[in-house]
Order: structure tokens, then C-alpha cells, then sequence
């Protein structure tokens, strides 16, 4: 990817690859990321049919996505934009483990400006830690559940 960065990372989810799958929709994100609001602006039949609009809010910025790809339980992909700052695509691909789902998060980002250049090399660097974070938030979540 030129220009950019691919970054892959895994983290264990204590659930079957469906139920796991489901913790990284646009709406089931809502279970286990502090803040994460998805807003449809053309509303939403399935959250995860490819084509679906949707946008979020963080870090004072607005992002806008798409589902790119499905193929449920197994993987979903996003394009992603943050007009400014960022943009690409983001794939998760979940597979079974022993006892768990094992799940794949690839980013493939790219500063649209020099002046994001910084925060992408920062994210880059953070990346395992980043995931680290999804994996105790998805794993108190869980917890919840129970």
C-alpha cells in the first residue's frame, strides 16, 4: 500500500466465531466501545449489509463508513474516511479456537494530509496495545453477560 500503513493485529474473544462476529457490527460495537454511536443517515435495515452508511463521532471528529464486504460469521470489511485526517479500510476476520474466537483486525490507513502523517505513525505504534484494549473491553463484556 503506498503511502500508507497495513497493520494486523489478533485478539481472543471468550465466545463462538457468531457471537463474536457480532461484537464488531456497527451496532454491536455499542456492547463494548465507550461512546461508539453509529448514526445511519439513510437508516438501516441490517447494519451489516454491504453498502450500509453509517458515521460515528470521536476524538472531535466525524468518520464516515461503509460496509465493503460480509460473509457472516466469518469476516466483515469497511471503508472508512475521517475528512482531514485518514482514510482506508479496516477488515475483521474471526475464526475458531479452542473454547474461543480467535479475530483478526487488519487497518490499511493512509494520512490524507502531511499534517496527519504524525497521528497515523502514533496509531501505528499503539496498534498492539490498541487491540490489547478491545480485548479486555470485549472480555468485561462478556462478563456482563454472564
Amino acid at each position: 500500500m503506498t503511502g500508507g500503513r497495513r497493520l494486523i493485529g489478533r485478539l481472543g474473544v471468550p465466545l463462538a466465531p457468531p457471537e463474536a462476529f457480532d461484537l464488531f457490527t456497527p451496532v454491536g460495537e455499542r456492547e463494548w466501545v465507550h461512546g461508539w454511536e453509529p448514526r445511519f443517515p439513510r437508516g438501516m435495515h441490517d447494519d451489516t449489509e454491504p453498502g450500509t452508511v453509517f458515521e460515528t463521532e470521536g476524538h472531535g471528529r466525524r468518520t464516515t463508513w461503509v460496509v465493503v464486504s460480509r460473509d457472516r460469521p466469518r469476516s466483515i470489511s469497511y471503508a472508512r474516511v475521517t475528512p482531514g485526517d485518514r482514510a482506508g479500510t479496516v477488515t475483521v476476520r474471526v475464526a475458531p479456537a479452542a473454547g474461543f474466537a480467535e479475530v483478526e483486525v487488519e487497518y490499511a490507513l493512509t494520512a490524507l494530509v502531511p499534517e496527519a502523517e504524525a497521528g497515523l505513525a502514533e496509531f501505528a505504534a499503539g496498534y498492539a496495545e490498541y487491540l490489547g484494549e478491545w480485548e479486555q473491553a470485549i472480555a468485561e463484556c462478556v462478563r456482563r453477560r454472564a
